[in-house]
This record gives C-alpha cells, structure tokens and sequence, in this order.
C-alpha cells in the first residue's frame, strides 16, 4: 500500500468518515458508485472492491465474466460537503480492473489515461479548462421535474431576474472544498440556464472535474427541490447547454499556444489541425444524443468545420488571451458526453496531427459539415479507422449499438420529442 494510501485510512479514523463511495460510470457516461463502510478502505486499496458489471451499461458482453473489481485513485479523494458533518462522506474516483489485476478495456478513465501515458511518451501534456452549461428546472408536487425553468434571466443578469445565483455560489463553495477550483459562474442566456467554468488542468484531472460538477449540481438542485439538466437543448426554442473545452499543449514544458507573434508555434497549429482532421468522425461522441443534433447550428453552436481568431459562430476559436492563458476552443462538445471518452478522442486527434505535421487550414475557410443527426455521427464513426485506432473494437461495437437503439427508438412511437422527454430529459 503507497503512503498516500495509507495517509488517507489515518484521515477517514481521525476525522469520523463512515462511508466511502467509490465513484465510476458506464460506457455512455452516467455516474455510478458502490459506498463502502470506513474498515473496508484497506481492502480497497489492496484488492479492489467487486461489483457486477454486467448491471452496468456497455462494460461487459453478454458472455463475458461479470465480476470486476473497482480501485480507489487516492489522488481524487474528496469528503462531500453537503453531506452532514457527523459520520461523514468520502468520494473517489476508480478504475475498474479483472481479477488478475488487468484494467478493464471497457473503462472510460482508464482508456483516458492510456491516451495521455501515449502523449506523455511524445513529450507532450494536454492541459484543459471547461466551459459547462446547464438548466434548473422547478420539479412538481412529487418532486418529478417539469419543464418550467427556475427563473427567466438572461446573459449575465443579476438577482431578481437570476434567481440562480444563491445555488451557484453554493455550487462553487462545495467544489472548492472538495479542493477544485471553479474560475467564474454566471447566468447564461436561457431562462434558467447557468455556467460554471474551470481553471485549465491536467486532462484526466479536468474529467473528473466535469463529472464532479454533474453529481454536485445534481445534489444540491435536489437539495433545494429543483431539477438540473444536462441535456443540450431542453427547450426548443432557447439556448442550448454546450461544454466548451480550451485546449492547450505543452512540450518541454512550454505552451505552444503561448507567442508573441501573430502565427502560432508549427506544432500547435499542427495540434489544431488534427481536430479539424477529426472531428466528424468523433462527433458521436462529444454530442452523444439525438438531442444533441437539435443544438448544433442553432445560434452559436457551429454548424461545419472551421476555425478563426475570437469568432464565437466557429467550430474552433483562439480567443484573446496572452501568456499562458493562450490556447484554442472547441465549441461543438455539449455535457451529455462521456468526457473520458471525449477527452481521450481529442487526445489522440491532437497527438495525430502534431505527429504527422499537419499544416493548418486557411482561417475562416468553410470545411465539412457537422453531422446533422445522431445517425449521420453514428455512421462516420463507423467508418472511422481513427476512431477504431484509439478505442477497442468490444467497446465501439457496444457504444455504437446502443446509439443506434436510441437513434431508430426516436424516430419510432411518438416521436424523437416525447423520446428525448421519457429517456433523456429526467436522466440527464
């Protein structure tokens, strides 16, 4: 057991923490955990703690052994802070391994983390923040959610418009004493809809912090008998909810981003290349729903394949920044994403086009279209040898098959509304 393992059991005796969740999720991204009692930390630690993965969405086949073992990653450990005081709550995140001890090829992070070990090899680190939108929906007298948003502010507003202010600092108070760091909060342009916005990390770490915003927002919406959603485009005619990542690269040390001349370093325009190279065929991935498809060339969401200086309507932007901060923006991933599975995609799209040396496309030049449908993604992954290249066949043959579910199970019944309301909207 490592010394940090061991620094964490005197922390839970000492500071009267009962229980342990031990944090994961399916293939798709929802969050799951198996809460353990304090005594069993140790085995945690050593083993692994079993769980049947064959409950849990595209980990394992049908005929595969269902037994998996989690793994606390002592680097996540955090006490929940709208838990009570007395008997306290620990979180950490896990990575999912067989009996032998093998990482399991189906787990997200640790597809992640094979990613960022391959660009590490290349000397390389990717540093990302996050932009993260979403809504706060009043719930009914069952406590089930409705569709009438929590106030009707707008952009920036201020208190009585933003009735949403009150729960973001809460939000923001909770993250920072699970020691993250949110950079700003504010009202966004729908009706109940807000943002709350990270500092760039490492990339694993900004993953975990986009899953740690979902469960915390969640929690405390619950708390104050409101309903947050994720889904990109809860109500047809407002914003939709986007999460835009900025994106940066180091090597040896230095942002390749960071230039005091009007022309990016060779090797960042080569990393922004590579995601125009790739985006298309990942674009199941970063807007994983057929909602999704209602955001995308609606209003500021990119609709093809370009990039410019501080444009916001462009698929990638390089905002105005100056020293360290400079880097580029994506601007079609939306938070109903896998983001370990997002980030690794990028990951390795960025890494592609620095190794091949990609030259940048002309600024502003229109490219491909986006995908305009869950199908159209769906069937570009498919045909994608880049997307077959970073993940395990196994698992693009189980993520593709139930997206192609949801995708005939919209255009069936109803229709793709009463769909998206009875399967997505009161999970997401």
């Amino acid at each position: 057991m490592s010394s940090i393992s061991s620094e964490i059991i005197d922390f839970v005796k000492e500071n009267d923490v009962k229980f342990i969740r031990l944090v994961f999720c399916d293939l798709f991204g929802r969050q799951k955990n198996i809460a353990i009692m304090a005594e069993e930390l140790p085995r945690a630690f050593e083993m692994g703690i079993s769980f049947d993965a064959s409950a849990v969405r595209g980990i394992q086949g049908a005929n595969e052994a269902s037994d998996l073992f989690l793994k606390p990653d002592s680097s996540t450990v955090a006490v929940l802070p709208w838990r009570p005081a007395h008997e306290r709550v620990m979180r950490m995140f896990c990575t999912m391994h067989h009996k032998d001890g093998s990482l399991c090829e189906s787990d997200t992070r640790g597809i992640l983390q094979k990613s960022v070990q391959r660009a590490a090899d290349m000397g390389c680190m990717c540093r990302v923040g996050a932009e993260c939108e979403f809504y706060l929906f009043r719930t009914g007298e069952n406590g089930e959610p409705t569709m009438e948003p929590f106030d009707h502010g707008g952009y920036a507003d201020l208190f009585p418009l933003d009735r949403g202010e009150n729960f973001r600092r809460g939000v923001c108070l909770s993250l920072e004493e699970m020691g993250i760091h949110p950079e700003s909060s504010h009202h966004e342009q729908g009706p109940g809809q807000n943002e709350i916005d990270f500092r760039f990390s490492d990339i694993l770490t900004a993953a975990d912090q986009i899953m740690t915003l979902h469960s915390v927002v969640k929690s405390i919406a619950g708390q104050n008998g409101l309903f947050a959603s994720f889904l990109p485009k809860p109500l047809a005619n407002e914003h939709g909810s986007s999460l835009y990542l900025h994106l940066s690269l180091l090597k040896g040390g230095r942002n390749l981003f960071e230039t005091s001349q009007p022309k990016h370093s060779k090797d960042a325009e080569s990393f922004l290349q590579g995601i125009l190279d790739h985006i298309v065929e990942i674009t199941a991935f970063l807007n994983p729903l057929t909602n999704s498809y209602r955001r995308l060339g609606d209003g500021q969401a990119p609709s093809e394949v370009s990039w410019a200086h501080e444009d916001r309507t462009r698929l990638v932007r390089i905002p105005a920044s100056a020293g360290e901060y400079q880097r580029m923006e994506l601007r079609s991933p939306d938070p109903a994403c896998n983001p370990y599975l997002a980030l690794a995609l990028l990951l390795q799209a960025r890494l592609d086009g620095v190794q091949r040396g990609l030259k940048l496309s002309p600024q502003k030049q229109p490219g491909r279209p986006l995908p305009k449908s869950l199908g159209e993604a769906l069937r570009e992954a498919e045909n994608s040898a880049f997307v077959r290249s970073v993940l395990p066949q196994a698992v693009l043959d189980r993520y593709l098959a139930q997206k192609w579910k949801e995708e005939k199970a919209s255009r069936n019944g109803n229709g793709p509304d009463e769909f998206e309301r009875a399967v997505y909207f009161p999970y997401l």
